[in-house]
Order: C-alpha cells, then structure tokens, then sequence
C-alpha cells in the first residue's frame, strides 16, 4: 500500500493556531477513540501543548473491550497522565471532568486566590484527530447544540469558543491529522473505525486488516456474525460466504466484493461484532 498523504490546508492554519492559543489555555483535553487508544492520538500534539496539563477523555467507551481500555487507563495514570471513560452522546462520565480539571489545577487556583484574585472559569482546549467526537463532547457539556455534529470526519473547519455554564470554556478547534501516515497498520485501523474518510485507503486492504484483526483477537466473531467456517488464510472464500450468506450478489449470482465491504464496514462500526480495542497496550508500549 502506497504512503498516504492528507493533509487538507486548513490543518496547516489550524496547527498554526493550536501553538499560538495554548498559551492561553489551562489544560488541554485530548479526545481519543476508547478502541483506537493509540492509533487515534495525534503524535504532534505533544510538542504542539508543552507542558500545559493534559487530560485525555476516551470517547466510545461504550464500543470498546472494557478490560483492554482498563490497561491503557492504568498504564497512562503510572505516566502522569489522567483520563476519563466518556460517552459523548449520552454524556456518560463528562459529570466527572469538572472535578478532575480542578483537582490537575488546585494548585494553580490556590495561588491565584491567595494573590486576591476571583476564582475564574477555566480555560481549556480541545484536541484530537477528526470523527473522534469532539463536537458532541462540547454540546452535551454545553447542554445544547452549539456545533454542526456529523457522523464522518472534518466538520469542524474553525477554531472557536464555548461557554460551558459558569465554571469553564472551551476552544474548540478542527479535528488535526499528521502530514503522512507513515505507519500502515496505523492507517488501517484508523480506516476501519471511520476516522479517515473512506475514499483515502483501498476498501478491500481496510476489510481484510478487519478480518485479520478479528480472527486473531476475538475469535470465532466473524464466524458468529455471518454463519460461516472463517479460514483467515482464504480472504476470497470469506468474502464470498458472506456475499452468499448476505444476498449481496450481482446479476447472474456473482458475488458484489464492493456490497461485502461496505456491509463489513458497517458492522465493524455499529457493534456487531461487540465490543472491541484494536491497540493492546503489551504490544505498543
């Protein structure tokens, strides 16, 4: 598979603009997809914060393996770094994040209060790569539809201010992709949970990484999920028990592979199989 490169203009200006107003922030919060907890992070973003405090809100938890997600939890509070398990749509855990926010930054409240100065909102930032749920974060905590929310990446196009009740705001800012990715098995994954558009890598490459990563991690799924004998070394019998199985056939009774992918795609992505993570902690850290 060829290097992908995609990195629409705006992203250029919104980086630009993350540097410039994190300056100004108290902490940021990260959004990362709970079954993607490594492939969906941004590696730049790291450089782009500093040392600005860093709170990281795993966003469809209710689509991932809990005890997996549990692993990456625990092993990031070992490296200084808080989360949280977040429902955006239903605002499952975002009651948490207040007192979270203010326990990373008692110290800093205690000193400007001891300077005389009001206790004021605070300033965050939110961060993360595109179709991770930003937007739907900020409305429920807004408790209100404040943003254009979709269901596919690159809605949010400009940087822009939220005013959660009284106790803090927040920056919101277009999803940020890095310039290439350099790492295939990254892309797929990426590809696989809708985070890049469909259209960026070959359909078929994203399916059979789909097939692969079930059959080697949860076993006997695939098989569950269309009735049928999965041999993970025969990618075309796959596709065409499924096609079989599914209906998804062409004029003469020939297998429809675009039909198949789309319907695998589907599947993966609205719980069918149950609940996944695709990054495992003892693998990449």
């Amino acid at each position: 598979m060829k290097q992908i490169q995609w990195y629409p203009g705006h992203m250029a200006k919104t980086k630009r603009e993350i540097i410039e107003k994190v300056k100004l922030v108290d902490v940021v919060i990260e959004i990362l997809d709970a079954r993607i907890p490594f492939s969906s992070r941004n590696p730049v973003i790291d450089s782009m914060i500093g040392n600005t405090p860093k709170i990281i809100l795993f966003n469809k938890a209710d689509l991932s393996d809990s005890k997996q997600l549990q692993r990456w939890i625990d092993y990031l509070d070992g490296e200084g770094i808080k989360s949280l398990k977040i429902n955006a749509i239903t605002g499952q855990g975002l009651d948490k994040l207040l007192p979270l926010m203010k326990d990373i930054l008692k110290e800093k409240i205690a000193k400007e209060i001891s300077r005389g100065r009001t206790e004021r909102p605070l300033r965050t930032m939110i961060l993360g790569i595109p179709n991770v749920g930003k937007s739907t974060v900020i409305n429920k905590l807004a408790n209100k539809k404040k943003l254009v929310v979709a269901d596919r990446p690159g809605v949010t196009k400009q940087t822009q201010y939220i005013r959660v009740g009284t106790d803090f705001e927040l920056l919101d800012t277009p999803g940020i992709l890095w310039p290439k990715f350099d790492n295939e098995e990254i892309a797929l994954k990426l590809a696989l949970t809708g985070a890049i558009k469909d259209n960026i890598l070959p359909l078929d490459d994203v399916v059979i990484a789909g097939f692969r990563f079930l059959d080697k991690y949860y076993k006997g799924r695939l098989n569950e999920r269309y009735d049928i004998e999965v041999d993970i070394e025969n990618i075309v019998k796959i596709y065409d028990d499924i096609g079989i199985r599914r209906g998804c056939l062409l004029p003469g009774k020939e297998i429809n592979y675009e039909r198949v992918s789309e319907l695998f795609l589907y599947d993966f992505r609205h719980l069918k199989f149950g609940k996944i993570i695709m990054d495992r902690v003892e693998e990449i850290v």
